[in-house]
């Protein structure tokens, strides 16, 4: 009984081994390497590198306005639309007529397929070139981020080639030829709408508005009157309006505030009642200043306040409005 048990324990150790034995002869398997997300077009300027193969090896080659390159041994090769993983693979495929094993690495040493125009109130408008899959962030980032100045709104434009924006609300142009899509600035800056984080595809074109349309403006008896950004939102409580214009003065009147808006249309401006000491105290809902609204504080006194910043369409009523209440 125990050397059939014996027998039986060698035999099922010889297997185990035979088996060990054949899964380490099999050839292990490597994860596949990802993918740069770079798509190679005209203008770019590739360098490769083959130990093997030194008619191509470190010598800088521009793709044609046709996406092709032309090599020694492999000839004309399409390169426009492949990533750069892609046409090695090519490439390597093409040298195994001449060469045993080829090996061959490339490199992208000038961008210049993929532009992006990039306008408007960011640190440094121009052309930007994509390298890889950006998104709208991303590329707002390298053009230098938002300045100061920034208005309330962002605008995409795409060639319908490369298909619609892919945002809500966008829109087709007359042409047929391009989507356009608007973004609220202060929705990206507070990370209040993810899905406006798009991917960014070469020649779209991005334009920050400037605030020079945004502005709101608080004169009459404070301390520093003037034009004030709306800084990306879309509009601005009163008593945030006169905390930028450092507070009431001494001779102010806040219950004979009004806010002066221009009408689209009709030459005598709206004038809206705000009495900031009820707000002050309280007793009233905050109002909110819309772009190229003039918030006026009357004065009891009888000192020259400006109005020179004022839009000249609300300008006439802004002044009397400092005085007469």
């Amino acid at each position: 009984m125990r050397s059939v048990l014996t027998r039986t324990g060698v035999g099922f150790f010889l297997v185990a081994l035979t088996a060990f034995s054949a899964a380490a002869q099999q050839p292990a398997k490597t994860a596949a390497l990802p993918d740069s997300g770079y798509v190679l077009g005209p203008d770019d300027q590739i360098v490769m590198h083959a130990m093997e193969s030194p008619e191509i090896s470190d010598k800088p080659f521009l793709i044609g306005t046709n996406g092709n390159i032309t090599l020694p041994l492999a000839g004309r090769v399409k390169a426009g639309g492949l990533t750069v993983e892609q046409l090695e693979t090519e490439l390597n495929a093409r040298l195994k007529t001449y060469v045993k094993d080829p090996q061959v690495a490339v490199t992208v040493v000038e961008f210049r397929s993929q532009p992006v125009s990039v306008f408007g109130a960011v640190g440094t408008p121009g052309v930007i070139q994509l390298r890889g899959r950006k998104t709208l962030y991303e590329v707002l980032s390298m053009a230098g981020g938002l300045r100061e100045t920034a208005g309330s709104s962002i605008t995409v434009t795409r060639r319908r080639e490369n298909g619609e924006v892919p945002l809500p609300g966008s829109n087709v142009d007359p042409t047929g030829q391009f989507s356009t899509a608007e973004l609220n600035v202060q929705e990206i800056l507070a990370g209040k709408n993810p899905a406006a984080n798009i991917e960014i595809k070469p020649n779209d074109v991005i334009s920050v508005s400037e605030a020079d349309s945004n502005m709101i403006y608080v004169v009459g008896d404070v301390e520093h009157g003037g034009a004030f950004t709306l800084g990306g939102r879309q509009q601005l409580s009163v008593l945030r309006a006169l905390s930028l214009a450092g507070g009431l003065g001494r001779t102010a009147k806040p219950e004979k505030a009004r806010i002066i808006r221009g009408v689209p249309g009709d030459a005598k401006p709206l004038e809206i009642a705000v009495n900031v000491r009820r707000i002050f105290d309280g007793k009233a809902e905050d109002a909110a200043l819309l772009p190229q609204d003039v918030l006026v504080i009357p004065t009891s006194s009888r000192k020259v306040f400006t109005v020179y910043s004022v839009p000249s369409v609300v300008a006439a009523a802004a002044y009397g409005a400092i005085y007469h209440y």
